[in-house]
C-alpha cells in the first residue's frame, strides 16, 4: 500500500492511496485534490497516516535495540515444541499410518514414544507442550474404536511396509513371548496369574506374543490368558499370520522355550520349517554321548541326525565363559544359604542350581560336586533343532538374529514402558497393546533410517534431540502471522540436515 499523486486532465492533482492485487494496482482511497503544493503535501501526509492505521505499519527507532528487541518479543503469541511431531510424523506418514484419519491415533504414538505414561498423563503432556487440548474420556472412546475397526488395519499397514523394505523377502519369521503384569489383586477372564518371566509369579498378567521379521520390524502380535503355556501361543499366531497374507512358506524360528514335542510334530504336519532352540541336556543318553564325543572349539559346529530332524551344535569361547560365571554365582548363593542353615530336604529339586544340592545323611545339605564336575562339560555348547533346508551356517546365522525380537520386548518395556498398564476393560488393555505395537515400528523405521544415514546417534538421542526444537509464532500488526524455527545448536542442526523433508 502506498500514495500516489496523479494529475487529472483539468490539470488538478489527486492523492490516493493505492494497493497492489495480483500485480495490478487498485484505487483504495482518494484523499483529495489541489494545485497548491502546501495543500498537497497536507494530504500525502493524511495518506501516510491512514496506511499506518489501516495497515498496522509502525516505525521502528532502530537506535533503540533494547525498545526494537521488546516490540518483538511482545509480539510472540505461541513457543511449542514442534521437533518430536516433524520427525516422528514423517517416518509415521511415511509407513503409512496416516492412512488411519483418527488424528488422536497419531498423538497416542507420539506420546508413547515421546513420553510414555498414563492416559492422564498423556492429556496433560499434550496440552502442556503441544496445545492440544483432550479429555482421558476422549482417549478411552477412541481406544474403544481402535480396538473394533482399527487393529487389523494397523498390522496390514505394517505388514506392507516391512515387506516393501525387505524387497517381499518375508519367508524367516522369528517368535517369542513375554508377560506383562498388572498391579492388581484379583484376577479376570484375561488377566490371571502364571509363569511370569518378570518374576511377578502373584500378579495377574498377560501373555504377549510378537512375531517379527528379519532385523527385527514388527509383523503380527496377539495376547493371551496370563496363565497360558507359551508353547501353545506360537501355531495360533503363525496360522493366522500365514493365512492373513497368503504365504506359501515360511521359516519359523523361536527359542527353546517354544519347543515342545506337540509343537514339533505340528509345523510339521503343516508344512512349517522350523528352527528351535534345543534342549541338549534333556535329550536321550545316547545323543548326549554324542554331543559331548564332538569336542568342538571356538566357532565349530556339528550336525547329528534324529531321523528327519537336524540337531545342530555350536561352541562358543563366550558362551562357556557365560555359563561357567552364571554357575558359579548360583553356588555362591546357595553355599551362603547352606552356611546360614537355611537350605532343608524342602529345597532338593532340579529347579535353576538347586541340582547341585544332595542330603548327606538325614539332615546335612551339602554341594554335589560330582553334578557339578559333569554340568562343565556342557559349558559353551548350544543346539537347534531343524528341518529348515537352509545348510548349517544359514540356520546358525538366522537363529542368532532371535535377539531382534529379545531387544523389541526389552524396548517396548523400557523406552515405550508398555507396562503398567493401567486399563481394566480388555478391549482397552488390546488398544493399549496395539499403539504401543506402532509406536515401535515407528522406532524400528527411525533406527533403519538413521542407520542408512550413518548418522552417530541412537533412535532416543534422536528424539531428545527433537524435543529441544521449538517454532515461535508472532503476530504482525497487521494481524499476520509469522513462524520461525529456533535452531540454536549443532546438534539441532544436524538432526534437520539428516531429515530436511520432515522439517521443510
Amino acid at each position: 500500500m502506498f500514495v500516489r499523486k496523479k494529475k487529472n486532465k483539468s490539470g488538478v492533482i489527486s492523492v490516493q492511496v493505492i494497493t497492489k492485487v495480483n500485480g495490478k494496482s487498485k484505487l483504495v482511497k482518494t484523499l483529495g485534490s489541489s494545485n497548491d503544493p502546501g495543500r498537497l503535501e497536507e494530504l500525502v501526509e493524511t495518506g501516510y497516516h491512514y496506511i499506518k492505521k489501516y495497515k498496522g505499519q509502525q516505525v521502528m527507532d532502530f537506535s533503540d535495540t533494547k525498545s526494537v528487541y521488546k516490540s518483538v518479543f511482545s509480539s510472540i503469541s505461541s513457543h511449542t515444541e514442534i521437533g518430536t511431531e516433524a520427525l516422528l510424523g514423517g517416518i509415521f506418514n511415511e509407513i503409512g499410518f496416516h492412512k488411519i484419519k483418527d488424528s488422536l491415533f497419531k498423538y497416542l504414538v507420539y506420546s508413547r514414544l515421546i513420553q510414555p505414561v498414563s492416559k492422564l498423563k498423556t492429556t496433560e503432556y499434550l496440552f502442556l507442550y503441544k496445545e492440544i487440548e483432550i479429555t482421558t474420556q476422549q482417549i478411552y472412546r477412541y481406544l474403544d474404536k481402535l480396538h473394533s475397526t482399527q487393529k487389523e488395519l494397523v498390522q496390514q499397514i505394517s505388514y506392507e511396509h516391512t515387506r516393501k523394505i525387505l524387497k517381499n523377502d518375508i519367508r524367516v519369521v522369528f517368535y517369542d513371548v513375554t508377560t506383562l503384569y498388572f498391579e492388581i489383586d484379583q484376577e479376570d477372564e484375561l488377566r490371571k496369574t502364571g509363569f511370569s518371566k518378570e518374576g511377578k509369579h502373584q500378579n495377574p498378567q498377560i501373555v504377549l506374543g510378537l512375531l517379527v521379521s528379519k532385523h527385527g520390524y514388527p509383523l503380527a502380535y496377539e495376547i493371551f490368558e496370563g496363565n497360558k503355556f507359551e508353547g501353545h501361543t506360537m501355531l495360533p499366531v503363525i496360522d493366522a499370520f500365514k493365512e492373513k497374507y497368503n504365504l506359501e512358506q515360511l521359516v519359523v524360528i523361536a527359542d527353546s522355550g517354544l519347543l515342545s514335542k506337540s509343537n514339533v510334530e505340528t509345523l510339521q504336519e503343516k508344512g512349517y520349517e522350523f528352527v528351535l532352540g534345543a534342549r541338549i541336556k534333556n535329550e536321550t543318553h545316547r545323543v548326549k554321548e554324542k554331543i559331548l564325543a564332538l569336542d568342538l572349539r571356538h566357532g565349530q559346529s556339528a550336525v547329528i541326525r534324529k531321523g528327519n530332524l537336524k540337531l545342530i551344535i555350536t561352541y562358543s569361547d563366550d558362551r562357556a565363559k557365560k555359563d561357567r560365571y552364571n554357575r558359579e554365582k548360583g553356588l555362591r548363593k546357595l553355599e551362603k544359604q547352606i552356611q546360614r542353615g537355611r537350605l532343608t530336604k524342602a529345597n532338593i529339586n532340579n529347579r535353576g542350581y538347586n541340582k547341585f544340592l544332595k542330603l548327606d545323611g538325614e539332615i546335612t545339605v551339602a554341594i554335589d560336586t560330582e553334578k557339578l564336575q559333569q554340568d562343565t562339560r556342557w559349558d559353551g555348547l548350544k543346539g537347534y533343532i531343524t528341518n529348515a533346508k537352509l545348510n548349517k551356517d544359514q540356520i546358525i546365522e538366522n537363529y542368532h538374529h532371535l535377539w531382534q525380537i529379545e531387544k523389541a520386548f526389552r524396548v517396548s518395556k523400557s523406552d515405550l514402558r508398555i507396562r503398567p498398564i493401567y486399563h481394566r476393560l480388555q478391549r482397552r488393555i488390546e488398544a493399549h497393546i496395539c499403539i504401543s505395537f506402532v509406536a515401535y515400528k515407528v522406532y524400528k523405521e527411525l533406527e533403519r533410517q538413521l542407520y542408512e544415514k550413518k548418522a552417530e546417534i541412537s533412535v532416543n538421542k534422536a528424539i531428545e534431540i527433537a524435543k529441544t526444537i521449538y517454532q515461535v509464532t508472532a503476530v504482525a500488526p497487521d494481524k499476520t502471522k509469522i513462524e520461525h524455527l529456533l535452531i540454536t545448536n549443532e546438534k539441532q542442526k544436524t538432526l534437520i540436515e539428516l531429515f530436511p523433508e520432515n522439517f521443510g
